[in-house]
């Protein structure tokens, strides 16, 4: 399966990624073969998956590029969800994010889409490299191959409204992803971001949106 976005991807050989000279020295052969890359947005003619590279630090973040063949492991968001490590996680009572996705989890399994957990925790949950704190934000990806009910939308709306912890939802439609909280702000126009940029849309459903 070719990595999507979002999508969490060990490397065969990081020697190779460092070879090229395309990764700040932080990134180094310790920390590449123990720490999963994101796959991001953009588009290569060649075939080769963008990824971004996350860092010990909070600061440390660097965009490059990778052969579709250095993927050695990929872990999706869905697959983090499904799992659900977050309830076996020794730190579940001191951060609240973790904390909070069990009631999350049975809201959003109420729903016909699919989710999944992306972001910090997402990160933690599927590497074992913790770099929570008791701050970290919830994201999470909902696919919606078609525009979202009503009463979908009404019960997204009552999980982000929570002031327990920050809960940040993109939806993933066919062409791209958009923020929930700016569609509900909005009930309209939103910036999706898609493998070629981002663009403005009325109907990220639809595949002609304007240029940003």
């Amino acid at each position: 399966m070719h990595p999507q976005p979002h999508d969490l991807v060990w490397l065969r050989d990081p020697a190779a990624l460092l070879a090229t000279g395309s990764v700040p020295d932080w990134a180094d052969a310790d920390w590449l073969a123990q720490a999963p890359l994101v796959v991001r947005r953009d588009h290569d003619a060649a075939g080769r998956v963008p990824v971004g590279i996350r860092g010990r630090e909070r600061a440390q973040r660097h965009a490059t590029w990778i052969d579709a063949g250095q993927c050695a492991t990929l872990v999706s968001p869905f697959d983090i969800a499904r799992e659900g490590f977050w309830r076996l996680h020794p730190r579940r009572d001191e951060i609240p994010a973790l904390h909070a996705l069990d009631p999350i989890a049975r809201q959003l399994g109420a729903l016909p889409h699919r989710w999944g957990v992306t972001g910090a925790v997402g990160f933690t949950l599927a590497s074992g490299i913790d770099v929570l704190h008791a701050g970290s934000d919830i994201d999470l990806l909902l696919e919606a191959a078609e525009p979202l009910a009503a009463r979908t939308l009404a019960a997204l709306q009552s999980l982000i409204d929570t002031d327990v912890v920050r809960l940040d939802i993109q939806v993933a439609t066919p062409h791209g992803a958009f923020a929930l909280r700016e569609r509900l702000r909005t009930h309209g126009r939103v910036l999706l971001k898609t493998n070629t940029g981002p663009v403005l849309c009325d109907d990220p459903w639809q595949p002609v949106c304007q240029p940003c």
